[in-house]
């Protein structure tokens, strides 16, 4: 289940994310934050740690440097 969400998010960041003008506030970028939080603590927290982050992505926010916990 690990490896197959980690594929996913490397064939969206090579697929889609390719093609879209950048637009990310964070740094690293949402989907690589979330590819380092599966490969760190699995797919149920990574995924959770991925949605927490995605959810503070808004134009309130200023973004700025977030790594992974």
């Amino acid at each position: 289940m690990k490896k197959m969400a980690l594929w996913l998010i490397k064939a969206y960041q090579n697929s889609i994310s390719r093609v879209t003008p950048p637009s990310c506030r964070f740094l690293p970028t949402c989907s690589q934050y979330t590819y380092e939080a599966i490969s760190r603590y699995g797919v149920f927290k990574g995924v959770w740690l991925g949605a927490k982050r995605l959810s503070r992505c808004h134009p309130l926010n200023e973004g700025g440097y977030d790594p992974v916990p």
